[in-house]
């Protein structure tokens, strides 16, 4: 598994703010997807080590992505975060029986959003 990171989201803003936030994150290269769709074609391609995953999107949704990219052989040990702004508790329940491994709700803080690579075993630069 490569050392990228991989940001889904249809709202242009919340990816820039994930992919300014973790750009000075040393050894994580970012590529970015506005759907499901595009999301499983590129993680099929670079094999993420973590995948930001947006739960309500065009063409295909975060919670079928999400049990698309865990049936894969090439995301199945990717670290999927689950973001969304809907009723948490609802989305989670729903997400963790897709593969989810964890969540961040919108709207978060670059502080929680680096944090969370931390301990996922990226390092600040």
């Amino acid at each position: 598994m490569s050392q990228s990171v991989l940001i889904v989201d249809d709202d242009p803003f919340i990816r820039k703010l994930i992919a300014t936030t973790l750009e000075d994150v040393s050894g994580f290269e970012l590529a970015e997807a506005g759907d499901g769709a595009e999301a499983l074609e590129l993680a099929a391609a670079l094999h993420p080590r973590i995948i930001f995953l947006d739960v309500d999107m065009p063409k295909l949704d975060g919670i079928s992505a999400c049990r698309a990219l865990r049936a894969s052989e090439a995301t199945r040990r990717a670290t999927i975060v689950i973001l969304t702004a809907a009723n948490a508790d609802q989305v989670e329940h729903r997400a963790s029986a897709a593969g989810a491994d964890l969540f961040l709700t919108k709207p978060f803080s670059p502080l929680e959003l680096l944090r969370l690579v931390d301990q996922l075993g990226g390092s600040a630069a």
